[in-house]
């Protein structure tokens, strides 16, 4: 059973948006959702009750369970999440390492065919999407 497609149904039929979920080898189920306008506990609340019942019934096996908003450092997962956060400053962390480097911050451009532009101090890298490991919004304050 694919969990991950199960909560993402479940949630775009409730008006929420999968994030990222996360599994640890202790039992513990982490999703992370959002909403137009922000996610407030009790929505964290309605998610959860209903996931609850939910995994009884196709049973699902964990120990806990935590829904929560994805934070002001939101993980970048989907093309979708690249096109729609394109001028945020964001860290990108690549599996290849590019001329040298792993770890890039700047500002995210346009996405084309499979590649996501940079701008890290006025310089553009193009960084294609199946090389990138990880992708967080950086919060400017």
């Amino acid at each position: 059973m694919d969990v991950a497609k199960l909560v993402d149904t479940t949630l775009a039929g409730m008006g929420y948006e999968l994030v990222d979920l996360e599994l640890s080898g202790r039992g513990l189920m982490r999703i992370f959702m959002d909403k137009p306008g922000g996610v407030a506990l009790e929505d964290c609340e309605r998610v959860s009750n209903q996931l609850v019942r939910l995994f009884t019934v196709e049973g699902v096996d964990y120990e806990r369970l935590e829904v929560s908003s994805p934070g002001l450092d939101r993980a970048l997962k989907k093309e979708a999440d690249f096109l729609r956060f394109a001028g945020q400053k964001v860290q990108i962390k690549v599996r290849v390492p590019m001329s040298g480097r792993k770890n890039f911050v700047g500002i995210l451009g346009e996405l084309n065919d499979g590649m996501v532009q940079l701008d890290v101090e006025g310089s553009l890298v193009g960084v294609e999407l199946s090389n990138i490991d990880k992708a967080r919004l950086v919060p400017v304050f």
